[in-house]
C-alpha cells in the first residue's frame, strides 16, 4: 500500500505519517531520512524529528540521495520523510536536476516492491500565490509538483494536512 502525505510547513505531516505506520502492526518500521544539516536551524530539525519518532520502533536509514540504492526487509512499513529534501538534494546535487524525477520515482517504485507499506511525506507546492525567482527555483518546484502528482496517482490514499488535521484526497478513512 502507498500513501502519500502532503500539506504546508510545520501542519503535522511527520506526525500524522509516523501514525500511519505506528497504528499498523507490520514490522519492521523503517524510517527514510533526507535531509541533510547543513546548519544549526536544520541540525535542530533533525533532532527535533528524532525525538519524535523515539520509542516507535524505527530503524532509520539516512538517504540524502540515491533513493533506488536503498534496500528494505521484505514486508516491512516504510516512512519516506521527505520527498521535497530528497528531490533538492537530487537536483542539486551529482547528478544534477536532468532525470531528478525519474530517479525517485524508480526509488519509491524499488521500495514498493519490497514493503508493505509505504507512507511517503511531501510539501504542498505553490499554495502561497508567491512567484519564484530564478529558473533553478522554478525547475525544482515542478520537479517536485511532477513527482508529487505521479504519486498520487499511484498512491492507494492521499491525505493533506491543514492545521494538523487530515483531509482525505484518495481512499478509505483511516
Amino acid at each position: 500500500m502507498l500513501v502519500l502525505v502532503t500539506g504546508g510547513a510545520s501542519c503535522g505531516k511527520s506526525e500524522y505519517a509516523e501514525k500511519l505506520i505506528a497504528d499498523s502492526d507490520i514490522r519492521p518500521r523503517i524510517y527514510i531520512a533526507t535531509m541533510e544539516a547543513y546548519d544549526e536551524e536544520s541540525r535542530l530539525r533533525v533532532e527535533k524529528h528524532r525525538k519524535a519518532r523515539a520509542g516507535k520502533e524505527f530503524e532509520t536509514i539516512e538517504c540524502p540521495c540515491g533513493l533506488a540504492d536503498v534496500e528494505v526487509q521484505k514486508g516491512s512499513a516504510v516512512l519516506l520523510e521527505c520527498l521535497s529534501n530528497l528531490t533538492a538534494n537530487e537536483c542539486f546535487g551529482g547528478e544534477g536536476m536532468q532525470g531528478a524525477g525519474e530517479r525517485i520515482l524508480a526509488g519509491v517504485d524499488r521500495l514498493m516492491g519490497s514493503c508493505s507499506l509505504l507512507v511517503v511525506v511531501t510539501n504542498e507546492l505553490f499554495s502561497d500565490g508567491r512567484p519564484y525567482d530564478g529558473d533553478l527555483t522554478r525547475d525544482y518546484l515542478l520537479t517536485l509538483a511532477g513527482i508529487n502528482r505521479k504519486l498520487a496517482a499511484r498512491a492507494d490514499r492521499v491525505y493533506e494536512l491543514v492545521c494538523g488535521i487530515p483531509v482525505i484526497w484518495k481512499g478509505a478513512p483511516k
